[in-house]
């Protein structure tokens, strides 16, 4: 495997980040654990893309928290079969870019410790999740768009669905990566 297509370790320590994968808990919105052990794993190219990202928050205060990165296609089975819906999960035959390993689930933290209120919670598959879904108050907008702009800046675009998901541009190209068996991350 080439270091381009090498999942790296995320951690608190190495990345000064938060990290709660919620797909190793039962609170996501499958309501069970789907992976049996909490490992973040993302390609070289997203994780210098997170580093970036991490910088830009410390700058103002802030912490990235990770909700997902890498997710092996088995858990993708698992999530479409649970939501067979595209607008929220991707399609298997299309893959999707947390199987590249260039897709994260995240939100911003402040400096007490707290996650910014986002208008809903991770993985809330409903209108109010777009990035910009009207009505919401000024101040969930002015979260996402602080989220939206961090992120950007370090070189990930947004889908319209989720507030919470960036990927890198591109990450189409790339193979889906399955080490569901042999990785780390192994599914329940």
């Amino acid at each position: 495997m080439t270091d381009k297509l090498q999942l790296i370790h995320i951690t608190q320590e190495t990345h000064g980040v938060d990290i709660d994968l919620v797909y190793a808990t039962d609170r996501n919105f499958t309501g069970k654990a789907i992976y049996k052990e909490a490992h973040c794993l993302l390609l070289a190219p997203a994780e210098a893309g997170l580093r970036k990202a991490v910088e830009l928050a410390a700058s103002i205060g802030m912490k990235l928290r990770i909700f997902d990165a890498y997710r092996p296609p088995q858990a993708q089975q698992v999530l479409w079969d649970f939501l067979p819906d595209p607008t929220y999960i991707a399609e298997l035959g299309r893959g999707s870019n947390h199987s590249r390993g260039t897709a994260l689930d995240l939100t911003l933290i402040g400096g007490n410790g707290e996650p910014l209120d986002m208008g809903t919670g991770f993985d809330a598959m409903v209108k109010e999740s777009e990035h910009f879904h009207q009505g919401l108050p000024q101040h969930v907008q002015r979260n996402r768009l602080l989220l939206l702009g961090i992120m950007h800046a370090a070189g990930f675009t947004h889908i319209p669905s989720e507030w919470w998901h960036y990927e890198l541009p591109g990450s189409r190209a790339l193979p889906v990566i399955d080490n569901s068996e042999s990785g780390p991350l192994k599914l329940m």
